[in-house]
């Protein structure tokens, strides 16, 4: 199943979180967004808040969250190649969220994964993504290759898992037009131009293949396509608020497939983050869980209250201005008051606008169509 975005975006509460995910085994694999994916999750998974900047950012630390460090990372060796390893667990009574770090969509190291998974305990959920270090670090003809690999692994995550289990691929999120950072290391810095290219084509091969395998297929491209202002400075990564919005989308999928109905109660409780310009649940209401997508787009110069119903008591913010039946009351029952042009009013209520707006907007000047006649310079020339 396909899945395209809107439809199940939705906040999601720690409270719901821990209860969704109630004695589940789920697997991350991935590269370093998958990384992050993993870590908004257990974060999510103890308390109501967002990842920091510093913990976005580092990786093989030996502890984060409770989690440990299984294998790799400050364990072993710490580099930017494809060599690189970093397995990550978090367990509780009854969770437990594992993250392994892959370069390859498939390899010996991808086959050593799923061995585990045949003879130990096998996920309930299976959150996976691989494609920028596969169409970029190994072959820069890297189509047919890439799609021989996604065949390999689809059918052995079919093979091994059983019927039951929720494997959801993520599609690549978009990438800037200028790449920097540890993951571009010199031996690739003439690829960075094309890479985001390269990410849509791969997308389109990944998500086709994964769909008709019966895998779930989350289209986080298309999702943040809109949201660049959440993306890094390094044109990869992306900021908390990006990745408490994919943990939602999610958790949310994941509720869908098993037929669970999340609660949606009014949206109460909410304060301005500064750092990211999005809403957070208050440090005392827990039971927040309303529409999330919509409120996260960043506003400057607005008060803690920006995002509660504060306008009830304007009359002319109610919900009657926008209702045709009260039309006449807001009118003061008189339908033929005169406007400053002489026209009566008809259909619309007699409110003083210029009060409430910032700036008026000027009408733009009609001309005749296929002429060049242009708005006189106030200087006259």
């Amino acid at each position: 199943m396909k899945v395209m975005v809107a439809d199940i975006m939705r906040n999601i509460t720690h409270r719901q979180a821990r209860q969704l995910l109630h004695n589940k085994f789920v697997v991350v694999l991935g590269d370093s967004i998958q990384r992050s994916v993993y870590k908004d999750l257990v974060l999510l998974l103890q308390k109501d808040s967002y990842l920091t900047l510093s913990q976005l950012k580092s990786k093989g630390e030996l502890s984060f969250e409770q989690d440990s460090l299984v294998e790799g990372g400050r364990l072993g060796h710490m580099t930017n190649g494809t060599e690189y390893r970093e397995v990550r667990q978090y367990r509780s009574d009854h969770h437990l969220v594992r993250f392994y770090f892959i370069t390859r969509v498939f390899s010996h190291y991808m086959e050593s994964i799923l061995a585990d998974f045949k003879r130990e305990l096998k996920p309930d959920v299976v959150i996976v993504n691989s494609c920028v270090w596969d169409v970029s670090r190994y072959n820069r003809k890297w189509v047919k290759e890439y799609k021989e690999n996604l065949n390999k692994f689809f059918w052995q995550m079919k093979t091994i898992l059983p019927e039951e289990s929720l494997i959801m691929w993520n599609m690549t999120m978009p990438l800037g037009k200028k790449i920097v950072g540890g993951f571009l290391v010199p031996e690739i810095e003439h690829v960075g131009p094309a890479l985001r290219y390269d990410v849509i084509e791969a997308n389109f091969y990944s998500a086709t293949l994964a769909d008709a395998y019966g895998l779930d297929v989350l289209d986080l491209h298309f999702l943040f396509r809109f949201s660049l202002h959440h993306r890094m400075k390094d044109g990869v990564h992306w900021n908390a608020v990006a990745h408490r919005q994919i943990t939602c989308l999610l958790l949310s999928h994941a509720a869908q497939a098993w037929g669970v109905e999340l609660p949606k109660p009014p949206a109460t409780g909410l304060y301005r983050d500064r750092r990211y310009g999005n809403p957070q649940i208050e440090p005392n209401d827990s039971s927040y869980t309303g529409p999330m997508w919509q409120e996260l787009r960043p506003y400057e110069g607005i008060g803690p209250h920006f995002y509660e119903d504060g306008f009830s008591t304007l009359a002319h913010f109610s919900a009657g201005y926008l209702s045709s039946d009260n039309v006449e009351g807001n009118n003061g029952g008189n339908n033929s008051l005169p406007r400053p042009n002489g026209k009566p009013v008809s259909a619309a209520p007699s409110w003083p606008g210029s009060k409430f707006v910032m700036k008026k907007k000027h009408r733009k000047r009609q001309h005749n169509p296929y002429t060049r006649q242009k708005p006189k310079p106030l200087n006259g020339y």
